[in-house]
């Protein structure tokens, strides 16, 4: 069992295959879950929004922000340290966000749009893309044969026999 352990192990590792590389990780320093009601009460949407402390400035600044689609996005407490980290697919990249804190609002204003009178979206790091080390393309299929041109056409000589095939000069 343990030498059928080690070979898959080293044939994964031959193959490049790492479940770390496929997953686009990064801190923040705090997760906010936003659900944001209209003037008469009823729910509009719930949004993630990742904060970074900016000391010169002595608060969170606003780094990026999701729309929940599902409520696997939201954030999860990881008991073992205390963090909280936000799992979902980004579109074509699973991205995964942890911070040491986490807080939850019910407001009627959107706070990602309060924000952006302290730091405009256009200024804002977001969230760095996924580096693929190399790309993985589908094993390619045999193409057939390439012929020097047209298949030549089938012409019947003048006799009535059957058809031949000739090239037309």
């Amino acid at each position: 069992m343990g030498t059928r352990v080690s070979t898959i192990g080293v044939l994964a590792a031959l193959c490049g295959l790492s479940p770390q590389e496929d997953v686009a990780s990064e801190q923040v320093d705090l997760i906010e879950v936003n659900h944001f009601y209209d003037d008469q009460g009823r729910h509009v949407f719930d949004q993630v929004i990742f904060y970074d402390w900016a000391a010169d400035h002595g608060r969170h600044m606003v780094r990026a922000w999701r729309l929940v689609k599902n409520p696997a996005q939201l954030p999860q407490r990881n008991w073992k340290d205390g963090s909280y980290s936000a799992l979902w697919y980004d579109p074509d990249v699973l991205r995964k966000v942890q911070a040491r804190s986490m807080r939850e609002s019910w407001t009627q204003y959107d706070p990602e749009l309060v924000e952006r009178e302290y730091l405009p979206k256009e200024k804002r790091t977001d969230l760095r893309p996924l580096k693929i080390a190399r790309k993985i393309d589908p094993p390619a299929t045999p193409s057939p044969p390439s012929q020097a041109g047209p298949p030549a056409p089938m012409v019947a000589d003048q006799t009535g026999a059957s058809p031949v095939s000739t090239r037309l000069r």
